[in-house]
C-alpha cells in the first residue's frame, strides 16, 4: 500500500491519557469532597468509576441518554454504591466538582507530540475523529496544547453518528478531500476505532498500549483479560486488515 496522505487520530487514550486522568480525578474528588461519601477501598472505587463511565457513556452514544444525562447517571450510581442518594441537581453538582479534578489531571502520553512532529515533518496532514461533544473535546485539545495541531476535528456530537459507524470516517475524509483508501485511522479500541475504520475503507491502526491487558472496548475499556482474549483480538485485527502497534513511536 502507498503511504496515507492523511492520518486521523482518536483522542482519549490515544493521544490524551484519559484513563489515567479519570483514575486520578475520581480519587482527588473523593479526597476533596465533603465527608458525606466515604470510600474504604480506593482501588474498587476507581474500577467502579471506570465501569460506570463505560456503561453510561455508551448509553449517550446510542442516544439513550443526553450528554448531561450520562454524567448524572454516573454520579448517582457511584454515590449509591457508597450509601449516598443524590437527586438530579445534587448529581449534577457532584459531577461538575469531579470534572474539575479530572480536568486538572489531563496530560498527553509521552509519545504523542513526537509522533505528531514526525508526521508534520513528513508533510502528512493530521486530524481527529472522536466520540463526544465537540465543545468538551475541544476543551481537552486547548488545555493540552493541541488546539492548532489538527486540520479538522470531527466529533460525533456534531455530525450525529459515532464510531464505528462508517459515516463518521467518511465525513472526515470528505473534509480532507481524500478517498478513504488514502487515509489511516489510529485508535486504542480495536472494534470501535481500528476495525471500524478498516470497514469504512481506511487503513485501521490499533494502538494496543497494554499488551496482554487488553481492555474491554479494545474489546472495550476497564477490565484486564488474558492471553486468549488478546489472541482473539489479534485474529480479529488480522481478518480486518488492521495494523497493530504498541506505541505511537511505531506509527
Amino acid at each position: 500500500m502507498s503511504t496515507p496522505s492523511v492520518v486521523l487520530f482518536d483522542l482519549d487514550d490515544t493521544l490524551l491519557d484519559h484513563r489515567g486522568a479519570v483514575s486520578r480525578g475520581i480519587l482527588r474528588h473523593v479526597d476533596l469532597s465533603p465527608g458525606h461519601l466515604v470510600v474504604d477501598d480506593r482501588d474498587a472505587a476507581v474500577t467502579l468509576w471506570h465501569s460506570l463511565e463505560e456503561q453510561h457513556y455508551h448509553r449517550y452514544l446510542s442516544g439513550e441518554l443526553t450528554f448531561a444525562g450520562q454524567r448524572r447517571a454516573r454520579a448517582r450510581d457511584f454515590a449509591a454504591a457508597h450509601g449516598v442518594s443524590l437527586g438530579d441537581a445534587e448529581a449534577d453538582t457532584w459531577f461538575d466538582t469531579y470534572f474539575d479534578s479530572y480536568r486538572t489531571s489531563w496530560q498527553l502520553f509521552d509519545d504523542a507530540l513526537p509522533c505528531l512532529d514526525r508526521l508534520q515533518d513528513a508533510g502528512t496532514r493530521v486530524g481527529i475523529i472522536t466520540n463526544g461533544e465537540p465543545d468538551h473535546q475541544q476543551l481537552k485539545l486547548d488545555r493540552i496544547g493541541l488546539a492548532d495541531r489538527f486540520e479538522h476535528v470531527v466529533a460525533s456530537g456534531a455530525v450525529g453518528f459515532a464510531k464505528p459507524d462508517p459515516r463518521i470516517f467518511h465525513e472526515a475524509c470528505r473534509l480532507f478531500g481524500v478517498a478513504p483508501s488514502d487515509a489511516a485511522y489510529v485508535g486504542d479500541r480495536l472494534e470501535t476505532d481500528a476495525i471500524g475504520a478498516a470497514h469504512a475503507g481506511l487503513t485501521g491502526v490499533w494502538l494496543n498500549r497494554f499488551g496482554e491487558n487488553v481492555v474491554a472496548g479494545a474489546l472495550g475499556h476497564g477490565t484486564p483479560v488474558g492471553t486468549s482474549a488478546l489472541a482473539a483480538a489479534q485474529d480479529a485485527a488480522a481478518a480486518a486488515g488492521v495494523r497493530i502497534i504498541t506505541s505511537l513511536d511505531e506509527l
